[in-house]
């Protein structure tokens, strides 16, 4: 068994989802910005038909941002149980590589983190632009006396 080889797949996956996921929120959030640009309020005479369209992609970025330390987390859990494994099978208790495993370990939480923060913020964003969009759909319909 290759442990360099389980360490770096371990490693790259666990960032390169967690970087998928980062770029995807952020996607999706400048994607949803640039659509509510757009939206014609007046257009639309049902409430229920203006909230599918304005929430379309937001269960992603809030999806994104509770999983990602999840996901960090697993890769931190994987990444010590490859590190004891390795101290086990060597017999080897040399202190700096031990600390220089668990560090690459903890780099995974980390990285869940930095996703999840921002992930959360943009869906705060979103969802504080799709209840004042709302409200202004609520005022329009009332001033055209149709609510």
């Amino acid at each position: 068994m290759n442990i360099e080889l389980l360490q770096d797949a371990l490693d790259y996956g666990v960032i390169g989802i967690l970087g998928l996921m980062s770029f995807m929120t952020v996607w999706f959030w400048i994607e949803r910005l640039m659509y509510y640009r757009t939206i014609d309020l007046a257009a639309y005479k049902l409430k229920e038909a203006l909230e599918l369209d304005l929430s379309n992609n937001t269960s992603i970025i809030s999806s994104f941002g509770s999983n990602a330390p999840y996901i960090g987390l697993l890769g931190t859990v994987f990444g010590i149980i490859i590190t004891f494994y390795v101290m086990g099978q060597s017999g080897d208790l040399d202190a700096k590589s031990i600390m220089t495993s668990l560090a690459l370990a903890l780099k995974a939480t980390a990285m869940g983190l930095a996703v999840a923060i921002p992930a959360i913020f943009f869906h705060t964003h979103i969802v504080r632009k799709m209840d004042v969009m709302i409200a202004k759909w609520e005022i329009i319909q009332k001033e055209n006396g149709d609510y």
